[in-house]
């Protein structure tokens, strides 16, 4: 591991604090670059994640994705926390902490809208970043594709009468055109990007050497991406920092207890640290493009609920990256 790697979450933690600071003293440069958006999707964030998700799509070998189906443990756990377990835990954490032990510092209405942004977090799993995550924990390629693939079939179907049912409104209008693009731009395009450059280098040493070369720069995608998604919500940081706060504890104890939950259910069925790592982050991460969406579109721009999707944005990457530290680091959770 590089000098650069090794000290990632120290870069990570000086984006964050240069993006804030840029932010609270250009106020619109944050509103320049939040209005570069299409359905509902960041243009320059979205250039940066592409970025640091092709590295993995070109590690994706075709000819071995057939084999995954002789071992389907590893799907089935992944599926069954981000649907069964994932939604129901979100929806406790809230209301215990936010209508519950937060509720003197919270008012009752503003309260609600908290809980609604958390819930629809919550009903909402990773398909993007994951592929980042994964590659940062040496997770196997493949089978995080099939995971990630399989997660984003579900979600069409259950995604909306899950967070409707959770939220007790009678009908969630899924933005199709956020779902769609974001699948569309952080699944279909660089892994046909990654076929079409595998079929082109032919080599494995070749694409070996490519893939040693990109590392730098997906790296870098990750800061400058932190640093963007900051400099966008510092004056909502600035502006209610205690809310911030308050927020952003349940949605850190989610993603930590997630993890937890499935790493321990992969460890259990056996399965190898290359499928249960990322696994295991696909459950504790967010499809936060969809959750910003749809609060947007339930309960307006400036409400609780959106305020709350934004925490989990920016509680995302820091929070992250302190998973994949455990995993590449806790043998006896994640077993070689």
């Amino acid at each position: 591991m590089g000098f650069f790697e090794r000290y990632l979450s120290l870069w990570v933690g000086l984006a964050i604090m240069a993006g804030v600071a840029l932010g609270g003293l250009l106020p619109g440069l944050g509103v320049g670059i939040a209005s570069l958006e299409a359905a509902g999707i960041n243009l320059p964030i979205a250039v940066l994640i592409w970025g640091m998700i092709f590295p993995m799509m070109l590690a994706v070998d075709f000819s071995s994705i057939g084999g995954i189906s002789q071992q389907p443990r590893g799907l089935l756990i992944t599926a069954a926390v981000n649907w069964l377990i994932k939604p129901l835990t979100m929806t406790a954490l809230a209301w215990l902490f936010i209508r519950g032990l937060f509720s003197a510092w919270i008012p009752e209405a503003i309260g609600q809208e908290y809980v609604a942004g958390m819930i629809l977090l919550g009903v909402a799993p990773c398909t993007a970043m994951v592929f980042v995550w994964s590659r940062l924990s040496d997770g196997d390629p493949n089978y995080t594709l099939v995971q990630v693939a399989v997660n984003d079939l579900i979600m069409v179907f259950a995604f909306a009468p899950i967070a409707a049912l959770l939220l007790g409104v009678s009908d969630v209008l899924v933005p199709w055109d956020t779902m769609l693009t974001a699948v569309g731009l952080f699944v279909v395009v660089p892994l046909v990007a990654g076929w079409l450059t595998r079929l082109c280098l032919r080599s494995s040493r070749r694409i070996e050497h490519l893939e040693a070369r990109l590392k730098p720069l997906a790296m870098t995608a990750l800061i400058a991406t932190v640093f963007l998604l900051f400099v966008v919500q510092a004056q909502a940081i600035l502006a209610n920092p205690l809310a911030i706060v308050l927020i952003a504890i349940p949605l850190t104890l989610q993603t930590y207890l997630i993890f937890w939950i499935t790493a321990s259910w992969m460890r259990f069925a056996g399965q190898r640290r290359s499928i249960a790592a990322p696994g295991a982050m696909i459950g504790a991460s967010n499809f936060f493009e969809l959750a910003v969406a749809v609060a947007i579109s339930l309960f307006g721009l400036n409400s609780g609920a959106a305020l709350a999707t934004v925490v989990g944005v920016l509680v995302e990457v820091p929070v992250m990256l302190s998973l994949v530290a455990i995993a590449n680091r806790n043998q006896r959770l994640f077993p070689n």
